[in-house]
């Protein structure tokens, strides 16, 4: 059996930026489900990895990131989904956890094969992490209750293309890793 990753996307998020307002009511919708998956890959010691925007703060690191999300407004969103000290931690510029970062590389060198992506935005930065996994051969598992959207008509279109055209298995949180 391939080994599987948790790839946890923007979650580390202040939500102080445009179209946050439209974000937050799924987001919040799905942290408690994110926070469970958290647990459980954690108890299975599948390897969890954080890819998180920067948000223009080229200075700073991930746990500059984490403690800027956890003094913001909406630090209970972030505090359930907390690294933790085996956790790994991926910064990123543009939508996809794969631009112009060493998750590739980290992946391979892990031997990791299979992604569950969950995380936030599904209809730009999921959708393009998982097309670039695929376009990297990784297999991807996208669980829909743990991916938060701005507008879900083009989170359903989005699931549907990383289903057909990305070969993702897109499925409910409640059956992974059992």
């Amino acid at each position: 059996m391939s080994k599987t990753a948790l790839i946890v996307i923007d979650m580390i998020n202040t939500y102080d930026h445009q179209d946050a307002e439209l974000l937050l009511p799924s987001a919040e919708e799905a942290v408690p489900v994110v926070a469970g998956l958290l647990r459980r890959a954690r108890d299975k010691d599948v390897p969890v990895i954080y890819v998180n925007d920067n948000f223009g703060e080229w200075r700073s690191h991930h746990g500059e990131l984490l403690d800027k999300a956890l003094a913001g407004p909406h630090a209970r969103l972030v505090e359930p989904l907390r690294p933790d000290d085996a956790s790994l931690f991926v910064v990123k510029a543009r939508h996809s956890a794969f631009f112009e970062t060493p998750l590739s590389y980290l992946l391979r060198q892990q031997g990791i094969e299979r992604l569950v992506l969950c995380g936030q935005v599904t209809e730009q930065c999921i959708l393009y992490s998982c097309l670039d996994a695929h376009i990297r051969h990784f297999d991807a598992t996208v669980p829909r209750d743990a991916v938060a959207c701005m507008h879900p008509d083009l989170a359903d279109a989005a699931l549907r293309m990383m289903e057909r055209n990305m070969g993702a298995r897109v499925c409910d949180s409640a059956g992974l890793w059992r």
